[in-house]
């Protein structure tokens, strides 16, 4: 057990400059030695600056938690409350400094975090594990699978043992995959030659960057809107998205993105006989780290599968940005293992299984009010 733990929020400061800014630095460092430990690189890591900017985001506040030994930061917790839809619910994402671990200072911060959420009216708390592929080998023998019966994480593994420990349920697996840039260019016109076979000509593609044009504003608010609503309630993720999405929702979404720096590469693909939007495909860079960039959304809607749109619509939006971003080297993306489409499409252009995230879930009693 660590002496003297001392669990404080953390100062955000005005900018890195900052003379009170020392404290902030340190807390993002803690977590970039943990993803140095957990995946080997600090691809997954946030740098000072990205994650100030963190803090502008107005659909989610954001909170952390430091546990101090002697002074120095050895652990932390970001705490994302959601401002405009699961009001319900906060987000954990706990780091514990290596040679920290195991010694309850995980458990200090978590506590903590748990009352502060519930003192703002939260009571589902969503956490993560991460396991990288060599690990998911090493234990191969002692198996978790979540409730929805699909992927597993190590049982043995010192994060899952934590979690059970502290009262979380596994909900769902996230299979995590990488794949480096750039495409082969053998491999890009082999697979576009795939894809305008099966779409014979039916379809058209458009791409844009940042900002949607305004001709397709309604039509995307639309997509995203059916696209929720295709997904298979058996197989969906224990929060389900209540937002109805409209043109004007996108907008202030592009707005927020481009404020925080976030580059947005969009490849969309139209059905040209109802001249409707019928999938779209979304790659972020961030702002102050081109090298490693996001794959976000997929959509293509239901009665569209099958023409292989969204092998069509990845492959394209990925050249699109290398010639935009020439110095992106790898693109990491996030799916759920029963999405077997879209991982057959990843395998295909190249994405290999980097591990897995395992999402936790456990509900705080309410408070009780003083008057009940």
């Amino acid at each position: 057990m660590a002496k003297d733990v001392k669990i404080e929020q953390l100062w955000i400061p005005d900018s890195l400059d900052s003379p009170d800014a020392a404290d902030f630095l340190a807390a993002v460092e803690v977590g970039r030695k943990v993803r140095m430990q957990t995946w080997g690189s600090d691809d997954l890591a946030y740098g000072p600056l990205e994650k100030l900017l963190e803090f502008e985001d107005p659909y989610e506040r954001q909170l952390i938690l430091v546990a101090k030994v002697d002074g120095e930061i050895v652990g932390t917790v970001d705490i994302a409350l959601p401002m405009t839809d699961h009001l319900d619910l906060a987000e954990f994402t706990l780091d514990i400094l290596p040679e920290f671990q195991r010694q309850g200072v995980g458990r200090r911060l978590l506590e903590a975090a748990e009352h502060l959420a519930r003192a703002e009216g939260r009571t589902m708390i969503l956490v993560d594990t991460n396991h990288p592929g060599a690990s998911l080998h090493e234990f191969e023998k002692a198996l978790l699978v979540p409730g929805s019966g699909l992927g597993f994480v190590p049982l043995e593994s010192r994060e899952v043992e934590f979690a059970q420990k502290t009262g979380y349920t596994l909900q769902h697996i996230e299979q995590f995959s990488s794949c480096s840039l750039p495409l082969d260019s053998k491999l890009v016109a082999d697979l576009q030659a795939e894809a305008d076979e099966a779409n014979n000509g039916r379809y058209r593609l458009h791409h844009w960057t940042d900002r949607c044009p305004d001709r397709w504003l309604e039509a995307v608010a639309v997509l995203e809107n059916q696209a929720g609503a295709d997904v298979d309630p058996a197989l969906d993720v224990p929060v389900e998205q209540d937002m109805v999405f409209d043109g004007g929702i996108l907008r202030e979404a592009e707005d927020v993105a481009i404020a925080q720096g976030r580059r947005t590469v969009v490849t969309a693909v139209e059905h040209i006989a109802s001249g409707s939007l019928v999938g779209l495909t979304t790659i972020t860079v961030l702002a102050h780290r081109t090298d490693v960039v996001f794959q976000d959304d997929t959509l293509v809607l239901q009665e569209h599968r099958g023409n292989k749109l969204g092998l069509l619509i990845k492959v394209a939006n990925m050249e699109r940005l290398t010639e935009q971003f020439p110095d992106a080297r790898v693109i990491y993306t996030w799916n759920a293992p029963e999405n077997r489409y879209l991982l057959t499409v990843n395998q295909q252009l190249g994405f290999r299984t980097a591990g897995v995230t395992g999402i936790w879930q456990k509900e705080l009693p309410k408070l009780q009010s003083r008057n009940s």
